[in-house]
């Protein structure tokens, strides 16, 4: 053993951070990461006692696989025959590791121990299949070893339900790598953890699951981990935004795009291995229920042309012909969507191979079955993503090449555009009963964002791809003027809604003439929502909801019956009170005080200090006393008191300014370091004022700063709407008045210094 009272030996050096990216790059691959393993097994070594029978050492996890990255955690079992003492050789090991400041899982095992452990959790016996030896007893290790590949190719079958079960909640939890903007590497669908799953199905004997394809794409994610560890400096193992342009410059890719769009490939390849592993399982578990190979398998008709067998669908033996239906690709899609079934692999490769070209326009039989596929559920998302696969969404829709893992660099999005597009499909099903055209609602949906990728406006370039698209697939042509207006106009209700004054009847007056029919605006209604519920969880919210339903109906109404709607009265409760007087009603705030200058920038102040994000606020004047009335939303979920909310408030409108003075430093304080705030000024949008749009990013105080700075400009706002998108806002101001451009010039000076 190593002597006690002597100092422990150094561990292998870690790439120092921020050093040259040559120098770094050279910690980056197979062989280095082969270098790293090797330096860790000497280091590991000195410190194993020397000359102890019946005691080893083994790795497992990356060091066992001799792939860990450059900051991975060390994975250790100590494995002994029962002898004494061995908590403090155990501790003679441990300690220098963490004294070294490495992480460290490890365990103390006897060999039955190891095996019994490994028999009742399928993940330990997924890891023993890594062990590698490192130090002390060689033929113990080896014998652990073989005992535990032995253990596994009797039980793998077996333990398979538990395995998928975990597999499918880490799923759950993590996404899937290929369609995520930020995706772990490790625990996603699609990631390396799911290679140690192929490699355990493998080594069972059930399929051949490391194939070339995998092994090649299982290094190059392996290389983006060594990277990303290394442009970060410490163990990480999400690709996050701001970290790929330093990922993808050490593993010599172009842009950090291309590096998305390589991480989304190489996780669809392991993400397919594991699909085709878990059918070759349930084949096997299948083939043993049913008594082994003996007799046909059954055969159940489930659509024209196609039949399940296995638990897969297949073609019927009547569809394979010399000229194949062109839409047999698509109809067997559908079929497989709506039963929920996978498609057998063959029968994916022999419709990529034979099945002909659909023609233009698409038969009827191809367009119902697009619109059935679109409309399945929860069996588009699987069976859209095998079709593509093997290339057959290439053939229906040649724009889908370019679309396929496109990054969206906006920080709302959670998928990649493909994925998002097929995402807004699956959500558009939960509205399909709420318009009068269900098929154009999910066509639309699917090709909603066909233009982005493109230069300009992606809901104007896009509008005249989506209409040639409808035109292929045979829509007639008022169909496909529907589907065009729906691209081009499928912002138009969340800007409007969330950026203007609901209640000015110019506002619904336009929305209403852009539009220009009811069923037409149920249909954006309906996409607006998919397309919210598909992009993210920051791209939604009831107040949202709320705005959209009040805008939607007052568009109806105009377009229905050709009345537009009254500006709505004062509250009266407000007007016959006495002087302050405050209202609170769950997410709306409203105030009556005197009239004066400020009074709203203190409101916001005052919100803000209770920690209230304001989504809307509306301020009107009646007989020298002013209304103010906000909308809010509590910022870290937590209501407000109520109490203590209203107090602060009569203070505020009696004019005491020091319930603010402690949020107005802070607020302007926070002043700067945003990235090129905008101010856009729309005008004839509102019936009697101009808009002052602010696009910023969002900071503590932001919109007290704003109104203060509109305020002591000289401009009486009469409404405000805040619209933050992820870390963006885009806040719009209506100002009372004519503004003549020098004084236009004067205010967005003055708002662009107080951001």
């Amino acid at each position: 053993m190593t002597n006690p009272l002597s100092e422990p030996p150094a561990p292998p050096a870690r790439p120092a951070a921020g050093g040259s990216l040559d120098k770094l790059k050279e910690h980056i691959g197979a062989a280095a990461r082969d270098e790293r393993a090797a330096a860790l097994d000497v280091w590991l070594r000195q410190l194993f006692p020397s000359h102890l029978p019946g005691v080893s050492l083994l790795a497992v996890g990356g060091l066992g696989r001799r792939d860990c990255a450059p900051y991975s955690d060390l994975d250790l079992v100590l494995l002994h025959r029962g002898a004494a003492g061995i908590d403090r050789i155990a501790s003679a090991l441990w300690y220098p590791i963490w004294d070294a400041r490495l992480g460290l899982d490890h365990s103390v095992r006897t060999l039955p121990e190891a095996l019994s452990v490994a028999h009742d959790d399928v993940k330990v016996a997924l890891g023993l299949l890594d062990a590698r030896h490192v130090a002390g007893d060689a033929a113990l290790s080896e014998e652990l070893i073989a005992a535990a590949s032995d253990q596994w190719r009797r039980t793998a079958v077996r333990v398979v339900p538990q395995l998928k079960e975990l597999t499918t909640a880490r799923w759950t939890s993590h996404g899937e790598l290929a369609f995520l903007l930020e995706g772990d590497l490790k625990e996603a669908s699609g990631g390396l953890r799911d290679v140690t799953l192929l490699r355990g199905v493998g080594r069972a004997g059930i399929a051949d699951t490391m194939r070339p394809a995998v092994r090649a794409a299982t290094l190059r994610l392996l290389d983006t981990r060594d990277a990303l560890h290394l442009a970060v400096g410490r163990r990480v193992d999400r690709l996050v935004a701001q970290e790929r342009k330093a990922v993808a410059d050490l593993l010599d890719i172009e842009d950090p795009d291309t590096l998305l769009r390589r991480v989304s490939g190489d996780a669809r390849t392991v993400a397919h291995a594991v699909d085709d592993a878990w059918r070759a399982i349930d084949r096997l578990r299948g083939g043993r229920r049913r008594g082994g190979p003996s007799g046909s398998p059954s055969r159940r008709p489930v659509a024209r042309d196609v039949v399940e067998q296995d638990g897969e669908l297949v073609l019927a033996r009547t569809a394979i012909g010399p000229v194949p239906d062109p839409s047999l690709s698509l109809r067997v899609a559908a079929a497989a969507a709506i039963v929920r079934l996978p498609i057998a692999r063959a029968t994916s490769e022999w419709l990529a191979s034979f099945c002909p070209p659909l023609p233009t326009p698409w038969p009827p039989a191809a367009r119902a079955a697009l619109v059935s596929l679109l409309g399945s559920g929860p069996g588009l998302l699987h069976t859209w993503e095998t079709c593509d696969r093997y290339g057959l969404i290439d053939a229906w829709l040649p724009e889908w090449a370019r679309m396929r893992s496109l990054p969206q660099h906006h920080p709302i999005h959670r998928y990649t555009l493909d994925r998002h597009l097929v995402q807004t499909a699956y959500e558009a099903t939960a509205y399909t009963r709420e318009v009068d055209r269900p098929d154009l609602l999910l066509i639309g949906a699917l090709l909603h964002d066909v233009g982005k990728g493109l230069p300009g406006d992606h809901s104007i370039v896009g509008a005249p791809i989506a209409a040639d698209i409808a035109t292929r697939i045979g829509l007639p042509p008022a169909d496909v003027a529907t589907v065009e207006k729906m691209v081009r106009l499928h912002l138009l209700l969340p800007d409007v809604a969330t950026r203007r004054d609901l209640s000015d009847p110019k506002t619904i007056s336009t929305v209403a003439e852009a539009i220009g029919d009811p069923a037409t605006v149920d249909l954006l209604h309906a996409l607006v929502r998919a397309d919210s519920r598909a992009t993210g969880p920051a791209a939604w919210s009831d107040w949202k909801g709320r705005l959209m339903a009040e805008l939607v109906g007052k568009v109806q109404t105009l377009l229905d019956t050709g009345a537009l709607p009254e500006p709505p009265e004062p509250d009266p409760e407000l007007l016959d009170g006495t002087l302050p007087v405050v209202h609170l009603d769950g997410d709306r705030v409203a105030a009556l005080t005197a009239h004066r200058r400020g009074l709203l920038a203190g409101v916001a102040a005052c919100l803000a200090m209770h920690r209230l994000d304001v989504v809307g606020a509306n301020t009107v004047t009646v007989g020298g006393r002013a209304i103010v009335e906000f909308y809010t939303q509590p910022r870290y979920g937590s209501p407000y008191d109520p109490v203590a909310l209203a107090a602060d408030l009569r203070r505020v409108g009696a004019g005491d300014v020091s319930v603010t003075q402690r949020v107005r430093a802070r607020a302007m304080s926070a002043r700067g370091g945003t990235a090129s705030p905008r101010v856009v000024w729309q005008r004839d949008v509102a019936t009697d004022a101009v808009v002052l749009e602010l696009r910023a990013a969002d900071s503590p105080g932001l919109l007290y700063r704003v109104t203060h700075a509109l305020d002591e400009a000289g401009a009486e706002i009469r409404a405000a709407r805040i619209s933050t998108l992820g870390t963006d806002v885009v806040d719009a101001f209506y100002l009372v008045g004519t503004w003549s451009p020098a004084d236009r010039d004067r205010v967005a000076a003055a708002v662009l210094a107080a951001v």
